[in-house]
């Protein structure tokens, strides 16, 4: 896959389908900045693995959620780097229970760690590409936000709204030559998915056309198709990865 940019900053790729993506993308010849919030021990695993395959790879902590946490993340690239190219907004969090039982607290806690973090990404990042005419974000959203899902509401809110506002930042950034766009993955086997119980994952897998979960590569490779080159006169979109669960 071709790429005309250096590097790019993966949020939370310190485990599950950010460290692929990180992976993914080194292998393809980009720069990665692997980005963790606590586990900062897993990310350097995932910088080792990609140095041992022959790739190029940094490490930084800060909490996606900080504003200025972030802000200085993406200075503190552009400084090392002479510019950021791409960004995967990836990092996010559940914290789930039914409506009827949901503190205002639990809602905002996933709004602000998933919504209001990848605005802050986009926001930042289009102010270091506009310097270079160039550049593209890809934000991972999900599935729940297309279709909502019991005990969700907050992390259906927030993953919606990530899908609607990366379309409004891609209008706004078009003619600085930059693209916006959103993967909303299905169910992927990852840790978490790997602890429900066999009765879970199959009344999930009766609902997949195509009879399985997804990989976190499958999630990996369609992230560096939207960032790529290949893409390049796509922006706005949404991409799924759901094995056919939704459709619409």
């Amino acid at each position: 896959m071709r790429f005309s940019g250096k590097n790019v900053l993966v949020t939370g790729s310190s485990r599950g389908i950010g460290a692929e993506i990180a992976k993914v993308l080194a292998g393809y010849g980009l720069k990665v900045w692997i980005n963790y919030r606590s586990g900062a021990d897993a990310a350097e695993a995932v910088k080792a693995d990609i140095l041992s395959s022959g790739g190029e790879a940094e490490v930084i902590g800060f909490d996606v959620s900080d504003e200025a946490a972030f802000t200085n993340g993406i200075k503190s690239i552009v400084a090392a780097d002479g510019e950021l190219s791409y960004l995967v907004n990836n990092a996010g969090i559940t914290n789930d229970k039914l409506a009827m039982r949901m503190k205002i607290d639990d809602f905002m806690s996933v709004i602000n760690a998933n919504l209001a973090s990848a605005f802050i990404g986009c926001r930042e990042s289009m102010k270091a590409m506009r310097k270079k005419k160039f550049g593209s974000v890809v934000n991972i959203a999900s599935i729940v936000g297309e279709t909502g899902n019991a005990g969700q509401t907050n992390y259906a809110a927030s993953k919606g709204g990530v899908i609607a506002m990366t379309k409004s930042f891609a209008i706004e950034a078009a003619s600085s030559g930059i693209r916006y766009n959103t993967i909303t993955p299905g169910f992927i086997a990852t840790d978490m998915t790997n602890e429900l119980s066999d009765e879970i994952k199959d009344a999930f897998t009766s609902k997949i056309p195509m009879g399985r979960f997804g990989n976190p590569q499958e999630v990996a490779e369609a992230t560096a198709f939207l960032l790529s080159d290949h893409s390049s006169y796509i922006t706005g979109e949404t991409l799924k990865v759901n094995g056919g669960m939704n459709m619409a």
